[in-house]
Parts: structure tokens; sequence; C-alpha cells
């Protein structure tokens, strides 16, 4: 028996990088799956929303989040190894990137006009970046 579609949607990725799945009104559902560009010897900048928190679930894998105290620099890095099933939600304006393990899928929850526009980066400095590879080396090891 098919149901059809104008009563379920059904969406699956299965690429590495970002993909959103589900624009709805305000929200959006993407996933974040392992990608080379965030392996922590590879991020050099982090970003922010400024409009928006942004909820991650941990579906499979390993992923450090990291989140930079700080307004216009930031002047202190925090990371945490995400737990499987559990909400984390990213408070609006608050500093953030993450790395991932091969084979990791992580779903996201945020404001569907999350873009570039809203969206800054700022760049890490080399002890800054130097300082998310030991942090990633301090979790797995």
């Amino acid at each position: 028996m098919t149901i059809p579609e104008t009563l379920l949607e059904i969406h699956q990725f299965a690429e590495e990088g970002y993909q959103p799945l589900i624009d709805y009104r305000e929200w959006r559902v993407a996933f974040l799956r392992y990608i080379d560009e965030l392996l922590p010897e590879n991020i050099c900048k982090m970003q922010r929303h400024d409009e928006t928190d942004e909820v991650f679930v941990l579906l499979e894998g390993r992923c450090i989040l990291y989140i930079g105290e700080g307004d216009e620099q930031i002047t202190q890095i925090h990371a945490l190894d995400m737990e499987s099933l559990k909400l984390y939600n990213i408070k609006q304006s608050c500093w953030h990137t993450h790395t991932l393990s091969e084979g990791t899928t992580v779903l996201i929850v945020e404001n569907r006009d999350t873009a570039d526009h809203n969206s800054p980066e700022i760049d890490l400095n080399p002890e800054q970046m130097a300082k998310l590879v030991k942090l990633r080396n301090k979790f797995w090891q």
C-alpha cells in the first residue's frame, strides 16, 4: 500500500556534508554528515546565527561540538563530545563549529531563513585552530 505524498514525505541523505531535507513555515530540518572540511585540522572559522538557536541531535557516529565564548572575538573555546539522542541547543549568537567522525549523522533543526546573511563567521587564529585539534585528540584517543 502506498501512502500519498500529500499525507507523508520520506527523505534520506547518504552523501557527505550538509543537506536541508524539510523546510516548513519558519523551520528547517537538515542532516549533517561527515565531511573532510570539518576535520579539526581543516577548521579555520566558527559561525554563529544572529536570528535563531540551532538544535543538534547526534544520530550515529561521533561528533565534537566546539563552542566559542566572546562577541567580536573568541576569548575561550570549549568542547563537548556529543552523546547520541540528546538535544543540544546552541543559543542564538553563540560561536560554534563541530567535527564528525566518518559514518556520523547529525540532525539539525534551525530557522528556515538561516543563511550567510544572518550567520557571520569569525576567523580562528593559529592557536585556536591548534586547540581544536588538541581537544579532539583529548576526546578521541
